[in-house]
């Protein structure tokens, strides 16, 4: 484990339970943390050896380390990705992939060369709802994203974009398979020196439109994306890891495009030639589920479900983002 924050903690605490279910399997071998504090609670909790750095932990570890998640900073994320890639060992680095694409494109390169795994810690790929979706896609059309937090001080070192809004536009571009042919955005900074909310139109070279908000200045969580395409829509809450479906029944819809009447059934429900179905998937922690993925990716030497690719796409349609939030900015004179 590199860096033991807020997102680190919780992989220490999942690793150590995948360790308990699957006993010989796998071993929580270190902690890597230059904080002093940090490091020696959650060395002691954990009771693994804790270091300062990378160098020193392969220098002096005991046990052979054949992977890690970093979980640093993201302005750390490609160096530390680099160091370990060329130790031989394979990563998993927390959203956002890097600061910038040049340093995305210099890990993959590198884990290329050391024919080493790299997978990007988009967590929403294996929230069971998005899953259940995934299997239901057809033609998508049109999306619509909200993703609103309550501030908190935490991540305040990247933008509202590259904190929250990356986790959908992830999961939009997995669905739509299509290339971003126009970004238009607006942002404002409200509570941090960064934009902490921002409102996104992204259209795609299929057709499809997708619309994404992201606030971390909300007084509510809210995580939702809808998704119309040819006679159906899905709505699916990430939250509650459910997802509903409506869809157009065959014999309504062979009734619209036959242009025949629709007579009207007395008492009919206003729904009548709707189909709705509420699914609930079963109920997963999506970052056990990421973890368990990136285990099996290093076990059998196989692409992981979010590769280092996926994650470049991602970071490179966020960063558009907040270009056109920046030329946006200019001509309206707020910088």
């Amino acid at each position: 484990m590199i860096g033991a924050g807020a997102f680190g903690r919780n992989h220490l605490r999942v690793y150590r339970e995948l360790e308990s279910a699957h006993p010989g399997e796998l071993q929580l071998a270190a902690l890597i943390e230059p904080d002093p504090t940090r490091r020696s609670e959650f060395a002691a909790h954990y009771n693994i050896p804790g270091f300062a750095s990378i160098d020193e932990a392969l220098q002096t570890n005991a046990t052979p380390i054949d992977a890690a998640s970093v979980c640093v900073p993201t302005i750390h994320h490609a160096s530390v990705a680099e160091q370990l890639l060329r130790a031989g060992i394979d990563v998993l680095i927390e959203k956002p992939f890097a600061a910038s694409l040049a340093e995305a494109d210099r890990v993959l390169a590198l884990a290329v060369r050391n024919d080493r795994i790299v997978q990007i810690g988009h967590l929403e790929r294996f929230n069971p709802a998005v899953t259940a979706a995934a299997e239901r896609v057809t033609r998508p059309m049109f999306f619509e994203a909200h993703r609103l937090s309550i501030f908190t001080p935490r991540s305040l070192d990247v933008d509202v974009v590259l904190d929250l809004m990356i986790h959908d536009l992830d999961v939009v571009l997995s669905l739509t398979k299509s290339a971003v042919k126009e970004v238009r955005a607006v942002g404002l900074p409200v509570l941090s020196p960064k934009v902490d909310i921002a409102n996104v139109r992204v259209e795609f070279e299929s057709g499809c439109v997708a619309n994404f908000t992201a606030s971390r200045v909300s007084t509510e969580q809210v995580r939702k994306l809808r998704l119309f395409q040819p006679h159906e829509y899905l709505s699916l809450d990430f939250a509650r890891q459910e997802l509903l479906t409506i869809k157009v029944d065959p014999a309504l819809l062979a009734q619209l495009t036959s242009g025949a009447a629709i007579p009207a059934a007395e008492g009919s429900h206003p729904s009548r030639g709707l189909s709705l179905e509420k699914l609930d998937p079963q109920r997963a922690e999506p970052l056990r589920l990421e973890l368990e993925d990136f285990l099996s990716s290093v076990r059998n030497r196989t692409q992981p479900r979010v590769p280092g690719s996926a994650g470049r796409a991602a970071l490179a349609l966020a960063l558009e983002i907040n270009e056109q939030i920046a030329s946006h900015a200019h001509r309206a004179g707020l910088v």
